[in-house]
């Protein structure tokens, strides 16, 4: 019984040594802030705000204040992996004094809060998903018909009325009022429902799962891969992730966090609010 007790009690105190190791990381869901309209929602000229406005740059620098205090040590931002080179070449000419920060929240969150605790690099990790064959040959290959049929679906998406796409509040309440509401776990789980409607409900023929290995490739495996670019970083259990990405990639993204045995999601708005 004493050789149980012990081997229980080692097992134990190795469970909180590995609990204790997790890197700690802090994913700040966004929208886009130059507003690129890349995604299937749109947003309406009318409806968008010039965050290089005064007013607007003095909330970033709060927001980026507020941020600082998760300390992060390592900083990831949407921008793909084969762009990293480029984006060294910005970063570094800001440091110097010699660039202007753009409109994208990479810059004006990211560069901004780098440069302020004298962290060197951003690291670039975003993918495009990879779609299975029946996908491949449907939007890439010679049958016009096909693809018409499910481009036509897609568009015109006959579960609109059941997404989740709350008008933003950045114009009347501000960006770190939008920012919070982007990042409430309430929120950001209903957001993952847009994924399981629509495109997803596809049939190419009756009874089949063309659209559910759609949005595989198009969310699902894309954001698996960004997943994997985070570990690949060489990070210590000390150290502290901040990922500034696209709101909508937090329903995976975060999810993965919670999970992994390697890290530990902390929560966004206790340093927002």
């Amino acid at each position: 019984m004493k050789f149980y007790a012990l081997l229980f009690s080692l097992l134990f105190s190795l469970q909180l040594i590995a609990q204790e190791n997790r890197t700690r990381v802090l994913s700040l869901g966004t929208f886009h802030f130059n507003f690129p309209n890349n995604d299937f929602v749109q947003t309406k000229n009318s409806n968008q705000i010039d965050v290089l406005q005064p007013h607007y740059q003095k909330e970033i620098e709060v927001i980026v204040e507020k941020i600082k205090k998760f300390k992060p040590t390592i900083i990831v931002i949407e921008g793909r992996a084969s762009k990293q080179n480029q984006v060294d070449s910005l970063y570094n000419l800001y440091l110097k004094g010699e660039y202007e920060l753009e409109r994208e929240e990479s810059q004006q969150i990211g560069f901004r809060l780098a440069k302020t605790i004298g962290i060197k690099k951003l690291y670039c990790v975003d993918e495009w998903g990879e779609f299975n064959q029946q996908v491949d040959k449907v939007l890439f290959g010679n049958d016009t018909l096909k693809q018409k049929n499910f481009t036509q679906y897609f568009e015109k998406n006959p579960d609109t009325s059941k997404r989740y796409t709350p008008a933003p509040i950045y114009k009347t309440e501000g960006i770190r009022n939008e920012l919070i509401r982007l990042n409430d776990p309430n929120n950001i789980k209903k957001t993952l429902g847009n994924y399981l409607i629509g495109a997803f409900k596809y049939e190419e023929e009756k009874g089949d799962f063309f659209g559910v290995n759609f949005e595989t490739g198009r969310w699902f495996n894309r954001n698996l891969k960004i997943f994997r670019n985070i570990q690949r970083i060489d990070a210590e259990p000390d150290d502290r992730i901040l990922v500034i990405f696209g709101s909508g990639h937090m329903n995976i993204l975060n999810l993965l966090f919670d999970s992994s045995p390697e890290f530990e999601l902390v929560s966004t708005n206790k340093f927002l609010q």
